[in-house]
């Protein structure tokens, strides 16, 4: 009987310190600059690991496009009997498709970073217009 309330008077020092720890542990992550809980978009939208992410993104997105489209013109070809033809059209069309894939995913982005820092996109674009350019 000594036994079982000494291992629940464990648990609960355990758990004490267990909550002191966490309570700590979200106390520095609120002061830390980039949480998500101070407000910003989070680590992940700021700095060399959004940035690395979005690129990784975007350069999958583009390789995808291309070997879609190439598998579907080596398909066609290989069902019509038609060689490099279908291949070589979609080849193209796929490359086009992850160009445009990768100008709309960059622009967004783009513009969440003008609209950040606390100029919307319209303004940058006065800006541009007024300076010439």
């Amino acid at each position: 009987m000594a036994e079982r309330e000494s291992g629940e008077e464990e648990d609960r020092v355990l758990r004490a310190r267990l909550e002191k720890l966490s309570g700590a542990l979200k106390a520095k992550r609120k002061g830390s600059p980039g949480s998500t809980e101070a407000g910003g978009e989070g680590a992940s939208r700021d700095g060399f690991g959004g940035a690395m992410g979005a690129a990784m993104r975007v350069g999958g997105e583009f390789v995808a496009s291309v070997a879609v489209g190439g598998f579907i013109g080596w398909q066609a070809d290989a069902w019509l009997g038609t060689k490099p033809a279908f291949l070589i059209g979609f080849f193209f069309l796929g490359a086009v498709g992850g160009v445009w894939n990768v100008i709309r995913a960059t622009s967004a982005m783009s513009r969440q970073a003008a609209t950040g820092q606390g100029r919307t996109a319209a303004e940058l674009k006065d800006g541009d217009e007024k300076r010439g350019g």
